[in-house]
């Protein structure tokens, strides 16, 4: 498999999760991309998971800083974890589309909340961490603490600025991210609650749930990951 699209559409097919405790997801994910308005997006798409549902997750911060995740599946989630730094939680259909090797788009509640385009591509460094990366995975998954300098090798690899791939969520909760084929978003633009982000730029600023950073740059990742630990009730207010 040798685009992102090849593979989405395999875990869609299914898969497995890595052994392990706590709460295991298999999926792919944007990282986080960053827009001239100052708005910010990010997407999480586990259709494997070792307890309850799969499940599509769009987040956004907004320029003031405020954070609204919007997922498919009530109850279940990123939601479950980050809550406690969240300002708002909706649960309303989302729509992953692909419409070529690379290219995607997402639309939120039918488009009405928030429609999500973007372009991917590969490099010299992405085809090379591609071909060692479902090698890699599994060693990581048995020795959890390989991720910490994988995280720097992805940073100096891939200029994202900080990352994290180990640490904890904003309940408490200890995540661990193992990223197995990656792609640099080339070109994204979103229009969110009616109003156009213009073209993507690199993010500004350290922008942080918990210990997860996102990413200066925007990066597609078909990854492992894993929550365990102890799950603090979210204050956000969910809203169907």
């Amino acid at each position: 498999m040798t685009e992102p699209a090849e593979v989405a559409a395999a875990l869609e097919r299914g898969g497995q999760v890595q052994a392990g405790p706590g709460d295991r997801f298999t999926g792919y994910a944007v990282l986080g991309v960053s827009f001239m308005s100052g708005d910010v997006l990010a997407l999480r798409r586990f259709p494997i998971r070792s307890s309850g549902p799969g499940y599509t997750s769009v987040w956004h911060c907004s320029p003031s800083g405020r954070w609204t995740f919007y997922t498919d599946v009530a109850g279940h989630g990123c939601a479950e974890y980050f809550g406690p730094a969240l300002d708002e939680v909706v649960v309303t259909p989302i729509r992953i589309e692909w419409n070529g090797p690379r290219r995607v788009s997402i639309a939120v509640d039918g488009g009405r909340r928030l429609v999500w385009s973007m372009l991917m591509r590969s490099t010299p460094l992405t085809r090379a961490f591609n071909a060692v990366g479902p090698w890699l995975a599994p060693i990581a998954a048995k020795h959890p603490r390989l991720l910490t300098p994988l995280a720097l090798v992805a940073r100096l690899l891939f200029d994202t600025g900080p990352l994290r791939l180990v640490g904890r969520a904003p309940n408490g909760a200890g995540f661990a991210g193992t990223p197995w084929a990656v792609w640099i978003v080339r070109s994204s633009r979103a229009c969110i609650d009616g109003h156009d982000t213009g073209p993507d730029r690199r993010l500004d600023r350290s922008l942080a749930l918990g210990d997860f950073l996102i990413p200066r740059r925007g990066v597609f990742a078909a990854e492992h990951a894993a929550m365990s630990g102890t799950v603090t009730p979210s204050a956000a207010q969910v809203q169907p």
